[in-house]
Parts: structure tokens; C-alpha cells; sequence
């Protein structure tokens, strides 16, 4: 037996035990990616070390077994030193992207990838509870958007980018269109009241997301009818009013109360708001600025005073977003901050800290792809050319239509965004994702077999589906190649991924702790991304 502490707490364990396992009894979590339960281990990542206090020294923990009288740190300043570093090194030359460049563009965050997929597969109401998880307006959007998502498609570079807002108001027109819209899950009742001063797009996708919360929400609009700027004269023959006010009513669905002929500074004060609600956001647009003194609270030079980050004022029962901060921003922006603003009342509400949205660790891939790594992508996008709507009165695709442009996407987003360890790791030691980088990064390389694909720049060499591949006796399996920090993973005698990974492919998609090896169905294997 050997008897230690770790993180000042004793244990005793048989002899032999590692100190991974060891810190396991006491309920201590070690991070590793190298290891698996049940294999061998091969101590690569480095990422387990913990400190043995007495003598200043790192160990891995995944391999050192325990001693007598140590005195084991898991998480001393050393040691999340150590963490950070391993972890800029794996990922100094890691090939991919977390999320695509057209989710990046897109200032609501929606997930773009995940919706062209749905489409593409047929599946409408997938693809409209993915674009409702962050966009509240969508047939609109798809309508007015400048679409910065299709900007940044990399698509672009081999012919036209996707029609990316097209396919949204496909989806969008498609569920208007429906027997039973799409109705988003609410949360049960919270007991809470939020006012939203602003019915144009930042209030309604503040009131979108606050009702979605649980909180009982009531839009004051100063018009008759709530829209604001979406409303705008010269918007109708590309938004008819009919569209909008289909929407609005699809938003209403969720339980929130307008009130309108109503003007903050004018017929209803704002210390009146403050005292029948427990929280209340100025989403009013451009025009207004005349009112910030009357109403007690800081200007800038275009708006309301407001942190970037959570849209608080001042005052921290007051949230300020969209034109009421910043005039004359795109429309999907506004959206973007009144969800952006709920969020940061949700989290007053509950008693949380007001940090606003959080947003995970996002690697990219960084610069144009070169000629080869553009084919790579290609290999598995429709090689069509831009569809261009055969309704140009409308300017709406048909459901073929949709479904071919969908196709047209090179999936260049991670396939395992949210199972990656990796970026979990990434996220949770605050790594830079412009540390470490080599002077000359790799080319991209996309290997496919059936629905197994392969991308070795994603690869960390940790070995465990090398050690799968043995333990079930492929024929031929995996191994590694090269020396150093050359060495990958690969086929023995450079043949296909097929005859290496004849038995186990899923076994070791489902075991690879990065994108590197993972289903080219990624719909089949996303978890928790859409409500």
C-alpha cells in the first residue's frame, strides 16, 4: 500500500496505483486526452502533470505511479502553467476551424453549417429549431440581411459563396407556411417581470429570449404596432408587412404582452417601468437620444451608456441595446444584442454574475486555402455552380432548389464542436488562439471512407485509436509515422483508411478526443447544441 496526499487530502491506495487513479478515489478530476480507460497508457499530451510539492518535480499522472509519503498538487500555479503550455503546443499547428467563418460573420452566431445541413438532408423543422435557437426573426432577416456570412464563405474562393440568407428565409417561409409553426421550449414560469422599451428588432428577440427564460415580458412600442425600423417605407416591397406581422405573431405564441401607443420619457415613465419590473431594457430606436436626460442616465456620443458586453447601464436594473446604444447598425445585429441583453437580465434575475455571453475557445484555421486544400474540401460539397431562384418575382427558392444550394457547403466547421476535448481544454485554461504557431503551417488534408473521415492536421498523436485498432486485431489498423514532432497517424504501408479501420471505425470516432477522426453525418452526432 502506499499512503499520500493529494491537494492536502490523504489517501491510501495498493501499490502500483497511478496517481491519476489515486486522485480519482478522492473525487479529483485530472484532465487527460492521451488516456482511455482500459488501454495502455502512452504518457504524449503531457497534460495530466501534477506537482509532487516536496520536491518541486511535474509528473504525468496518468503514468507515475504512487509513493509513499508525496505530497501531490493537482492544481497549483506550476501545474496550470504546465496545462496551458502542452495544450498551445498540441494545438500551435492544429488544422481546423471550431466554427465556420460564416458562423463567425454572422453576428447572431447561428450556427449556418448545422442549417445547411438540415436542409440538405430535408429535414425543415430541424433546420428551423436550429435557426430559432439564435435568431428570432429569420423570415425577415432572410429578407433585409446583408448577409457578412456569405462574405466570409470560403465557397467563395472555388466558384460563389452559398446562399446562405436565401436558405434561411426558405426555412423560415416554409414554417410561416406550416399547419403548426415552429414554438420554441419555455422554461417554467421564474416569478420574474422584464419591460422592453422597443418593439423593433432588438426588443422583439430581447422578448423572444426573456419569454423563452421563463420571464413574463411586455413590450412597450410607441407606434401602433410593434416592428420598428423593419417597418421603414422603403423596406416593404422587400419585406411586405404581412411577412413581419407573421412573425411577430409566431413570437406572440411565446406569452408576451405588447403595449403600444406607448413613449418612455412621455406618457410612461422610466422610474414607473422600474417599479413595476425587476428588470427592464431600452431597445428603442434611433431618434431617442433627447430623452437620456430626462431619464437620468449616461449618453455617449451616439446613445446610451452600456457595457459592451452585458448591455448594462448604469443603473443595474436598466439594459440598454441596438439603436438605442449604437444607431443605424445592421438589423441582425440588433437582433444579436437583444438576445445578447436578455441573456444578461436572465442572468440577474437568477442571482448569477452579469458577465454576459460567454463565448468558447475558437480555433481557426487562419489564412486563403491553397489550391489542394480547397479540393480537399470540395471532395465533399455538390460541385454545382450558385443556384440562382428560377421565382426571380419572389427571389425564394423551391424546395429543390434549397435543398441543391444546401449541398453546396464544404462543412468546413469541426465536426465535434461540442464532444472536442481539446477545445474544452482550451476553454477551461484560458488558452491564447494566437499563441504558438510554427512559421509554416501544414496543408489541410480530408480523408474519407464511408461515413468515417479522417483529418490528420486535427490529429494530436495521442495513440488511443492506434491502441483500439490492436486491442480488436485489424488486420492491418493504425500506427504511427515519422519521428519528433513530424509524427502522425496513418495506415500501415500507406493503404486506405478502409482496410485499416476494417472493424472499429466507429469505435475510434467515437473515442478521438478532437475532430480528428469523426462522422461525416456530423447531424447524427451533435448533442445539446439546439433546444
Amino acid at each position: 500500500m502506499a499512503t499520500l496526499n493529494i491537494d492536502q487530502r490523504p489517501v491510501e491506495v495498493l501499490a502500483g496505483t497511478t496517481l491519476l487513479a489515486a486522485a480519482r478515489t478522492l473525487g479529483i478530476a485530472v484532465p487527460t486526452l492521451c488516456f482511455r480507460d482500459g488501454l495502455e497508457h502512452v504518457t504524449s499530451c503531457m497534460l495530466c502533470v501534477v506537482e509532487d510539492v516536496r520536491t518541486g518535480c511535474l509528473h504525468p499522472a496518468c503514468s507515475t505511479p504512487a509513493q509513499d509519503g508525496m505530497d501531490i498538487a493537482t492544481a497549483s500555479g506550476t501545474v496550470l502553467e504546465a496545462r496551458r503550455t502542452a495544450l498551445e503546443l498540441l494545438l500551435g499547428d492544429h488544422l481546423g476551424d471550431c466554427e465556420g467563418p460564416c458562423t463567425r460573420a454572422c453576428a447572431a452566431g447561428m450556427n449556418i453549417p448545422d442549417m445547411l445541413r438540415a436542409i440538405g438532408a430535408g429535414d425543415l423543422h430541424g433546420a428551423i429549431r436550429i435557426v430559432k435557437r439564435h435568431i428570432a426573426l429569420p423570415a425577415a432577416l432572410g429578407r433585409i440581411c446583408p448577409a457578412p456570412c456569405e462574405k466570409a464563405c470560403r465557397r467563395s474562393s472555388q466558384d460563389a459563396p452559398v446562399g446562405i440568407c436565401r436558405l434561411k428565409r426558405f426555412v423560415a417561409d416554409a414554417d410561416l407556411a406550416s399547419s403548426a409553426p415552429y414554438l420554441p421550449d419555455r422554461l417554467e414560469p421564474s416569478g420574474f417581470r422584464v419591460a422592453v422599451v422597443g418593439g423593433g428588432p432588438a426588443g422583439l428577440s430581447a422578448a423572444y429570449a426573456l419569454a423563452r427564460a421563463g420571464h413574463a415580458c411586455t413590450v412597450f412600442e410607441k407606434s401602433d404596432r410593434p416592428g420598428g425600423g423593419l417597418r421603414a417605407p422603403e423596406l416593404c416591397d422587400t419585406l411586405p408587412p404581412a411577412v413581419l406581422d407573421a412573425e411577430i405573431a409566431q413570437i406572440a405564441r411565446l406569452g408576451m404582452t405588447f403595449e403600444t401607443g406607448v413613449e418612455i420619457g412621455v406618457t410612461r415613465s422610466l422610474q414607473d417601468l422600474k417599479q413595476r419590473f425587476d428588470a427592464v431594457i431600452l431597445a428603442w430606436g434611433a431618434g431617442a437620444a433627447d430623452l437620456l436626460d430626462p431619464l437620468g442616465l449616461e449618453s455617449g456620443p451616439h446613445g446610451i451608456t452600456a457595457n459592451w458586453r452585458t448591455h448594462r447601464t448604469g443603473d443595474p436594473a436598466v439594459f440598454a441595446c441596438g439603436n438605442a446604444v449604437v444607431p443605424g447598425r445592421m438589423a441582425v445585429r440588433a437582433v444579436a444584442q437583444g438576445q445578447a441583453a436578455a441573456l444578461a437580465v436572465d442572468q440577474m434575475l437568477r442571482g448569477e454574475a452579469v458577465v454576459g455571453t460567454l463565448h468558447l475557445y475558437n480555433h481557426r484555421l487562419g489564412g486563403a486555402l491553397a489550391p489542394d486544400e480547397l479540393a480537399a474540401f470540395m471532395a465533399g460539397a455538390a460541385p454545382e455552380p450558385r443556384t440562382e431562384p428560377a421565382d426571380r418575382a419572389t427571389g425564394a427558392y423551391a424546395a429543390n432548389e434549397a435543398t441543391g444550394e444546401a449541398a453546396r457547403c464544404l462543412h468546413c466547421d469541426c465536426r465535434k464542436p461540442g464532444t472536442c476535448q481539446l477545445r474544452r481544454y482550451a476553454d477551461e485554461y484560458g488558452v491564447n488562439p494566437r499563441g504558438w504557431k510554427p512559421a509554416h503551417r501544414r496543408p489541410v488534408e480530408i480523408v474519407r471512407h464511408g461515413n468515417t473521415v479522417y483529418e490528420p492536421g486535427k490529429c494530436i498523436a495521442c495513440g488511443i485509436c492506434v491502441r483500439i485498432a490492436t486491442a480488436a486485431r485489424e488486420p492491418l489498423g493504425l500506427t504511427f509515422i515519422g519521428r519528433g514532432f513530424t509524427v502522425r497517424i496513418g495506415v500501415p504501408f500507406h493503404e486506405s483508411l478502409e482496410k485499416g479501420l476494417s472493424r472499429v471505425a466507429a469505435a475510434c470516432v467515437e473515442a478521438c478526443p478532437t475532430g480528428a477522426l469523426a462522422a461525416a453525418d456530423r447531424r447524427a452526432r451533435r448533442s445539446g447544441e439546439v433546444p
